[in-house]
């Protein structure tokens, strides 16, 4: 077939220049698309004419002989209906005018976020063609087989050294060096030797057409009569070419005035042997790329550096040649073959750096110098692009009156090729104008339908590569196939794009061109060293297979939001990671005697050496505090989760000095918070960058490899518990220790400290404070990369078990680590890479830590996705041989964190599937903004949909859920985090504030059909009460005797008065 995206223009340099595309019909029932050295197109069908109509075999024309209007695509132009499904309201179309690039640029720049980049779940309209591509040269091989002529590829290939400009060898941002294939595309994937093969393969993806294409040479080894019997034959059964060295050496190529005619003699020879077979023809492919970097710069086939002006006159001669041979079909061929023509036209597209007029015309020439090139002459009016013409003066060649009308609607519809190579890593710097280039499909696609009139277009050509070493998990494949797929649903659906047909790039591995063999863009992997070629499916054969059978993303129940609400008592909490302690005194505090000068300075003077009495302190001397509860209040949460600061409460790490007054701070806020009815959630240590927040004497030494840091830390908790426990009533001991940063024995010191912690609020505080204590741990869910790998699947389990089993496992466990941190430690051990020891417990130890628990406190963030394949090495592990992986589809914050709600309603059924029914809280969950509102719709729908996934694993899948924090509380405190921004000393809330204020006092998202909870009212504590509960008898017998006392008097008092009157 054609070369893919970034194939495309190599194949058809001057020697594929024709792809020809036929439906035949093999016996598996497959239809093939096939194409010479251009793609064919499918057919244009009017729009208002179903697209099934195209797979009963007839072209959608007034009447089996009409042909096409040209200048109209195909002559079925109407105007634009949107996707006929009514989403077509959502957006507007931006008025704008022709050729100034400011309809797409307004457009995009005005559609809602995120509601515009969220994952579309929808299909294709019904009847949508879905098919797969291969180009000749990359794949088919037989180079001195059944008569084959040289091709420009193949002379280009045999060349010693790297022609002057050309890229080097090896893949861009490969992860390593591919093994060495054969010499350019003489053998390749073998397909001339394997037809067959690569029709099961065709079979297996369930696709309804083929594109490949035909090589010249092979048809006509002298680029003209006579034919070739064996290439015909070949062909004939099924495929399609590379220009001809021959014509090359003799006329110079495309250059030469001669190879239009010359080139519509070899398309009559194909129309006439295969046109009955074939329903969509491509004239040429990529002509761009053929044009500029065969002709021009010489990167490429035939390799002439000729400059720009030969560039010039390669593309007029491209052009020229195409329409003689749409002229040729249209005149003598479509009445009865009943075919479509077309030409595969491949662009980039670029953004603005700036919305600016001259940004947005600097991108709107970037797009005429390579696609407009092509696009105008054919689809407008048969002439060159304005830009261009006034820009390149006597460089462009001109085209008469006659020629420009005999150019103008030589398409049938519109061919588009988009991917890596061709699209955008061919495109010299230059062309790009200062302007920033952009993988957005979605946002070309509306360009074309609205700079073209809105003509029907079919992707003959996209995807993107992997490394030459990967083989069968292609993860990256996969996220950018699907990122192209979604953005293509979203043209048709949001747009009113009319794309009718797919084709992904490609097929099977092959020879890419300039990267050689290392990249692959197949959908099957072959090993070149192997003498068979077998085709072994990849991951993303299942992905596309399945994408097929569902023609797209159909809504599922899992992805739809839910209605129904948490259960009374559910604690709605915010997060501060440590309050704002400001511990100035008031003035009522100060002793000291002033006095007013009223006729001089007007000040209050100090008395020096007078003071009035001291009284003694009260929480209501911290302004601070005031301020922070009444923020928390408008919130209305009914929890608020902060963390002690040990290295200020115990600077020495010992009680041999304490901070009275933060403590009396620390307690004064949660008196205060308990006062409005909000539960604080107290965490004693939570690490920080800085010396871990541990007491400089304790970091100082070894920190928690230093088992004297356990005891200290049980010392440190018993003054919190004894200070603070009658106002806090949750307990964290270790917020989020960060298994990112420890070391084996930190980590084991640390769980035996936790567990001492536990077990010491269980024995001496418990009955008394009646409270609850465990560890919070950071939980981020990993998702295999390759859904179908059972590589990545075992890779992320082994990266659960590292990242939240390490501390978990033993606490909510068996008392040990995970087995399979200990068999994989063990594994890289063996191979003498590394020395990793991680330490056994005793029984005792296994012991005192499991069970060491009383609920289960986690922190979720996002969701990441990791491979076994190595792809690329800035992101692979090679201590767990893991690589991270980028789902492009999802949307991501400001600091590229993914949100992925579905990925906590895994977390939370995974904790439940291992530890069991153990109580469960969210303690923190959030996402950074970018300081603007713009951004804060993100927190929006962040939060949104997080609770609600939340709400399904209670609802649902009966995870004991007891609350869910956000993250965070204000921008002062974690800067871009907030629900509250801080600006100019000022707290303002955000619009998420109030969302997450709304969905708390519905307790959830309630229904018509949500049965009505009554909760009872929550009674705020009083702390001060705490002395006279813990000593009821104490207060029985006060009780008793101030009763008596009372009567006593009463009765002195009456008998008093009694007896006087008697006396009187």
């Amino acid at each position: 077939m054609e070369v893919g995206s970034s194939r495309k223009g190599q194949d058809k340099c001057p020697a594929c220049i024709w792809e020809s595309t036929t439906t035949e019909t093999l016996s598996e029932g497959i239809s093939v698309f096939i194409s010479s050295p251009f793609p064919t197109p499918p057919p244009q069908a009017p729009r208002s004419l179903p697209l099934s109509v195209r797979r009963r075999g007839r072209c959608p024309t007034d009447s089996p002989t009409a042909a096409p209007q040209r200048g109209t695509g195909g002559g079925y132009a109407q105007p634009l209906r949107g996707d006929g499904s009514g989403r077509r309201g959502l957006f507007r179309w931006a008025e704008r005018r022709q050729g100034s690039g400011e309809g797409s640029a307004s457009r995009f720049a005005r559609l809602p976020y995120p509601q515009d980049q969220l994952f579309l779940h929808d299909t294709f309209p019904d009847g949508f063609l879905w098919g797969a591509g291969s180009a000749a040269y990359q794949t088919e091989g037989g180079w001195r087989q059944g008569g084959k002529g040289a091709s420009v590829w193949d002379t280009f290939a045999h060349r010693p050294a790297t022609p002057p400009g050309a890229a080097p060898p090896g893949p861009v941002g490969a992860a390593g060096a591919a093994p060495p294939g054969p010499v350019g595309g003489d053998v390749a994937s073998d397909s001339y030797n394997n037809l067959f093969r690569d029709v099961e393969g065709l079979r297996r993806l369930g696709v309804s057409h083929y594109r490949f294409s035909l090589s010249w040479a092979r048809l006509l080894p002298n680029g003209t009569a006579p034919p070739n019997p064996a290439g015909l034959a070949h062909y004939g059964r099924s495929e399609p070419p590379a220009l001809p060295q021959a014509l090359q050496d003799a006329f110079g190529g495309w250059a030469s005035p001669v190879l239009p005619r010359l080139f519509r003699d070899y398309a009559e020879l194909c129309f006439r042997h295969f046109g009955g077979q074939v329903r969509y023809w491509l004239t040429m492919d990529n002509p761009y790329v053929v044009a500029w970097h065969g002709y021009g710069t010489g990167r490429l086939p035939p390799g002439v550096r000729g400059g720009p002006r030969l560039g010039y006159l390669a593309a007029h001669h491209l052009l020229q040649a195409h329409a003689k041979v749409w002229h040729l079909y249209n005149d003598h061929f479509r009445p009865a073959q009943r075919g479509k023509v077309s030409i595969a036209l491949s662009s980039h597209w670029i953004k603005p750096q700036h919305m600016t007029e001259k940004n947005i015309e600097e991108c709107q020439k970037s797009l005429d110098f390579v696609l407009g090139w092509f696009a105008k002459p054919i689809f407008i009016d048969g002439d060159y692009p304005e830009s261009m013409r006034s820009s390149l003066s006597s460089l462009l060649p001109e085209f008469s009156e006659a020629e420009k009308k005999y150019i103008k609607g030589t398409a049938d519809f519109f061919a588009l090729s988009f991917g890596a190579t061709l699209s955008f890593q061919l495109l010299d710097s230059h062309m790009k104008f200062q302007q920033l280039e952009s993988i957005s499909l979605r946002q070309l696609l509306y360009w074309i339908n609205s700079e073209y009139n809105n003509p029907q277009i079919f992707i003959v050509e996209n995807s993107w590569f992997v490394s030459g070493t990967t083989k069968k998990d292609d993860a990256k494949y996969i996220y950018y196939l699907k990122k192209f797929i979604m953005e293509t649903l979203k043209a048709i659906r949001y747009d009113g794009v009319n794309v009718f047909g797919y084709t992904v790039w490609s097929l099977l591995d092959g020879f890419e061109w300039h990267r050689g063999y290392s990249i692959r863009r197949g959908l099957f992997y072959v090993d070149f060293q192997s003498h068979d070629k077998k085709l072994i499916p990849k991951s993303s054969v299942l992905f596309y297979q399945k994408l097929i059978e569902k023609n797209g993303f159909p809504p599922l129940p899992e992805n739809q939001p839910i209605e129904g609400v948490f259960p009374c008592g559910f604690a709605w909490g915010i997060v501060d990671n440590y309050i704002q302690v400001d511990t100035t005194p008031a003035q009522f505090v100060d002793s000291s005697v002033y006095v007013w000068d009223v006729h001089h300075s007007k000040k209050l003077i100090k008395v020096d050496g007078v003071y009035a009495s001291k009284r003694k302190r009260h929480c209501v001397d911290f302004a601070a505090i005031r301020l922070q509860i009444s923020l928390l209040q408008e919130m209305h949460v009914t929890h608020f989760h902060f963390s002690l600061k040990w290295s200020l409460i115990l600077p020495l790490g010992n009680l041999s000095l304490i901070n009275h007054t933060l403590v009396h701070y620390y307690q004064c806020f949660a008196s205060e918070l308990l006062r409005v009815n909000i539960t604080p959630v107290v965490a004693l240590w939570q690490p920080m960058i800085e010396n871990q927040e541990l007491p400089v004497s304790l970091a100082k030494y070894g920190a928690w490899e230093n088992t004297e840091t356990v005891q200290a830390f049980v010392e440190y908790a018993r003054f919190c518990f004894t200070s603070l426990g009658d106002h806090v009533k949750f307990w964290i001991t270790m917020n989020e220790p960060s298994v990112k940063n420890l070391t084996y024995t930190a980590g084991h010191n640390l769980l035996k400290a936790h567990a001492k912690v536990w077990h010491l609020y269980d024995k001496e505080f418990r009955r008394s404070q009646k409270g609850k204590i465990s560890i919070a741990l950071q939980a981020d869910w990993v998702e295999p990369a390759c859904p179908f790998s059972r590589n990545d699947q075992e890779v992320a389990d082994r990266i659960l078990e590292f990242d939240i089993g390490w501390l978990a496992e033993p606490i909510f466990g068996n008392g040990d680590y995970p087995e399979v941190m200990r068999a994989w430690l063990h594994r890289i051990n063996g191979v003498d890479l590394y020395n990793f020891h991680l330490p056994y417990f005793s029984e005792d130890e296994k012991k005192l830590i499991q069970g060491s628990f009383d609920f289960f406190a986690l922190s979720h963030y996002t969701t990441t996705l990791v491979g076994s394949e190595k792809e690329d090495a800035v992101k692979y592990d090679h201590f767990l041989e893991v690589q991270m992986i980028n789902d492009i589809t999802w949307l991501h914050s400001p600091s590229r964190a993914a949100v992925v709600p579905w990925g906590l309603r895994k977390l939370l059924k995974w904790v439940k599937s291992k530890y069991g029914d153990v109580p469960v809280y969210v303690i923190a969950n959030g996402i950074d903004d970018g300081q603007n509102m713009v951004h804060d719709k993100l927190r929006v729908y962040y939060i949104q949909n997080y609770i609600n996934e939340a709400l399904k694993a209670y609802t649902l899948d009966d995870v004991n859920l007891q609350g869910y924090f956000v993250y965070s509380f204000n921008d002062k405190t974690a800067p871009k985090y907030g629900l509250y921004s801080y600006v100019a000393n000022q707290y303002e809330p955000k619009p998420s504030l109030n969302h997450y204020r709304e969905i708390i006092d519905n307790n959830g998202f309630p229904g018509p059909e949500t049965p009505e909870l009554l909760c009872p009212e929550e009674v705020a504590l009083c702390p001060e009460c705490h002395f006279f509960r813990k000593r009821k008898s104490l207060l029985a017998f006060i009780s008793f005797i101030f009763v008596a006392f009372i009567v006593t008097v009463f009765f002195i008092t009456y008998y008093s008065k009694r007896v006087e009157r008697r006396y009187k």
